[in-house]
Formats: structure tokens, C-alpha cells, sequence
């Protein structure tokens, strides 16, 4: 008869969903087994040193993979061994379920993005069965509405059993992040040394490539995909019309959008926003929108991701429980259990006996939130 492996953590300021007591949790097989005020005396139990005990985070929005993929402009990485970095980012950084954020279609500058696309899919099939990852890794499509390769890129996982989420991507000059197009020429001058007439020539290809395929693919990509029933999300929404169009089209979450009246249309809508971490740690957008702590303070933001920084979420949680007038389980609560419900991962995020054993021990230094130890499904992972 075997043994289940028990493991008691105790000593911790425990962050559960409505407030923060000094406790103990008792973690028995893949789950939490017990929440306990108070101290354990146990000769086993494992002493925390006082320090935060949150929930595993959630990310459901990084394309950090990109980053371990291409670490410099012209060296690109081998990709097996790019995943397993970004993995390992992410479990230092206390994240232990991620959706790897990878984009179908390219609009003439990211090139390598198909291959990292094609990798990353054969890549996690190959490692997801092996016990090295890390953490436990899904995919979330970012489907490129205007680019002439995006369905191609889509057919061969659109059955995939491991997409939890896709989103509805524009990035033609003048829309979304983009809007601002004297910001958007600088940005490709500097990427691609264009001179400003092979800029403009560019615009010009985007904008009628736009007009042709933008409105009959994102028809084509609601109905291939409709009998998944999966969460799907607009990118970088800059128009309250088309937050609207997108909530009567099944689309329920708005997914770092650019201006405060988008967000603002997509809550009262009833619609989920998804906000960047990364925004809140600068104290800004990286390309001059919304800032997300405004979103914050507005109430207009459910869930945080990372985006391009894994270690974001944690210290971005840190940052809105002092700065915006949020407690922390409602902070914490956007990089765990808001993420976790969005993804429809109910069995996670949130520190409660029967849910997965997904915990990080934190301890801040100064304001900023250091992970010490991070376990999933009961194990140590970091």
C-alpha cells in the first residue's frame, strides 16, 4: 500500500482570497489538504520564517519564449533549449501555469515568429509528458488578422488540446498599439533601417493588405474555431464600436487595451480586461498608452500578464496593493485566481483545500516581492 506524500508549511502569512492570517497549509498528493490558522508544531513542518504564502500565478498572456528564442537581434537560439530557459524564467518568477502566447501570421518584420510559432507547438508536445518542466505550460494563439499566412499557421492546431485561449490581433499601422504613426515610422526605421520612402511604401502595402484580408479572415478564424468553445480575447482595443462588435461576436475578454474608454466600454459590457504587468512596473506603457495603474485605480482591470516579462506579475500585484488603493488578496487575486477562473482552470489560484498545490513563498525586501521557494502540485520547483 503506498504512502501519500505529506508536506506541512507553516509559519506563513497565508494570502487567501479576502484576507491575510498567519497559518499553515497541510499539502497531501498533487493538492492542498488543509488551511489552518495559527502555527504548526509539528517536527516535519517546514517554517516559512513569517514569510507571504501566495497562490501559484497564472499567466495567461507571455511571449517571453520570443525572447529566449532570439536573445539578440541576429542570434537566434536553439529551440528546445529556448523553452527550457523560458521555463525556468518562469518558475523563478513564481508562475507555475503559463500560456505561452505564440503568433500565427507576420506582417513583414517578425520573420522568425513562424518558426518560434512551429517550435514552440513540437516543443511542448515533446517536453509536456517528460516531468522537466517546470511549470505547467498551454498555449494561447495570437491570431494576426491581416497577415496573409495566419490561416495556414492556424489549421494545423486548431485541434490542439493544449490551446486554452486566442486572441484577435491588429497590428497595421494606425490601429491598436500602433495608432500613433509617427511613432509607428520611427519604430520601423529603427527595426529595419528603412529609409522613410521604403516606410511609407510599406504602410501603404499594409493598409491595402489590411482592407483585403483583415474582415474576411477574423469571419473565417470565429467559425473555425467556434466549436471549441474557447476564451477568446481582442488585442490592444483602441475603439469602443469595436469592443462592442467583439462582446456581440463571443469575444469576452479585452485584452490590454490602449485607451481608458475601450477598457471602460469592455467593462461595462461585461466584458474581462486583461492588463499588462510590465506597464505597471515602469509606470507606463512601453509605446505611449494607457497606463494600466490608471486601469487599476478605475477598477477596469480583472486579471494582470506578463507579457514579456515573466517576473513582472509578482512585483506589478506588490505595486497595486501600495499605489492604487487595492487590498493584496485583491491584488494577488489578478495574477492567480482571476487569471485561473479567465482560462477556465478551476482547479487552481487560489490557497483552498482540494485545489491544486500551486504555491510561492514571498518575501518583500524593501516593497519589492522576492519568490523563495515555488512548488506545483506539491512539488519544489524552485
Amino acid at each position: 500500500m503506498s504512502m501519500t506524500i505529506e508536506t506541512v508549511l507553516t509559519n506563513a502569512l497565508l494570502v487567501l482570497p479576502d484576507r491575510v492570517v498567519p497559518g499553515t497549509v497541510v499539502l497531501r498528493g498533487t493538492v492542498i489538504a488543509e488551511v489552518q490558522p495559527g502555527r504548526s508544531h509539528l517536527p516535519g513542518a517546514l517554517d516559512l520564517d513569517g514569510d507571504h504564502l501566495i497562490p501559484g500565478i497564472v499567466d495567461v498572456h507571455t511571449d517571453n519564449l520570443e525572447r529566449q528564442v532570439q536573445p539578440r537581434a541576429n542570434a537566434r537560439w536553439p529551440s528546445r533549449s529556448a523553452m527550457l530557459a523560458h521555463d525556468a524564467q518562469c518558475a523563478a518568477a513564481g508562475v507555475t501555469t503559463v500560456l505561452d502566447a505564440l503568433c500565427l501570421g507576420d506582417l513583414g518584420f517578425d520573420p522568425g515568429r513562424g518558426q518560434t510559432f512551429r517550435d514552440g507547438v513540437e516543443d511542448l508536445d515533446a517536453l509536456a509528458g517528460t516531468g522537466l518542466l517546470k511549470a505547467e505550460h498551454f498555449l494561447h494563439l495570437r491570431c494576426e488578422l491581416p497577415a496573409p499566412d495566419m490561416k495556414p499557421a492556424l489549421e494545423p492546431v486548431a485541434e490542439h488540446p493544449r490551446v486554452r485561449m486566442v486572441s484577435l490581433m491588429d497590428h497595421s499601422p494606425g490601429i491598436g498599439q500602433y495608432r500613433d504613426m509617427d511613432r509607428y515610422r520611427a519604430l520601423r526605421k529603427r527595426q529595419r533601417e528603412m529609409t522613410d520612402a521604403d516606410v511609407e511604401r510599406r504602410i501603404h502595402e499594409l493598409l491595402d493588405q489590411r482592407a483585403r484580408l483583415r474582415e474576411p479572415q477574423r469571419r473565417w478564424l470565429l467559425d473555425r474555431i467556434a466549436h471549441r468553445d474557447l476564451p477568446l480575447a481582442s488585442h490592444d482595443d483602441d475603439d469602443v464600436e469595436e469592443v462592442a462588435r467583439n462582446a456581440a461576436d463571443g469575444i469576452h475578454i479585452s485584452e490590454f487595451p490602449v485607451v481608458m474608454a475601450a477598457a471602460k466600454a469592455a467593462r461595462a459590457l461585461g466584458l474581462e480586461v486583461i492588463a499588462g504587468a510590465p506597464n505597471i512596473v515602469r509606470g507606463g506603457s512601453h509605446s505611449g498608452n494607457v497606463a494600466a495603474a490608471e486601469l487599476v485605480r478605475e477598477g477596469a482591470v480583472d486579471a494582470l500578464a506578463s507579457d514579456y516579462v515573466p517576473a513582472a506579475l509578482l512585483e506589478a500585484a506588490w505595486r497595486c496593493a501600495a499605489e492604487t488603493g487595492i487590498s493584496l488578496p485583491a491584488a494577488v487575486a489578478m495574477v492567480t485566481d482571476r487569471p485561473a477562473r479567465m482560462a477556465r482552470l478551476g482547479d487552481r489560484g487560489r490557497i483552498a483545500a482540494g485545489l491544486r498545490a500551486d504555491l510561492v513563498q514571498v518575501r518583500p525586501l524593501d516593497g519589492l516581492p522576492v519568490p523563495r521557494r515555488v512548488w506545483r502540485a506539491s512539488e519544489r520547483v524552485a
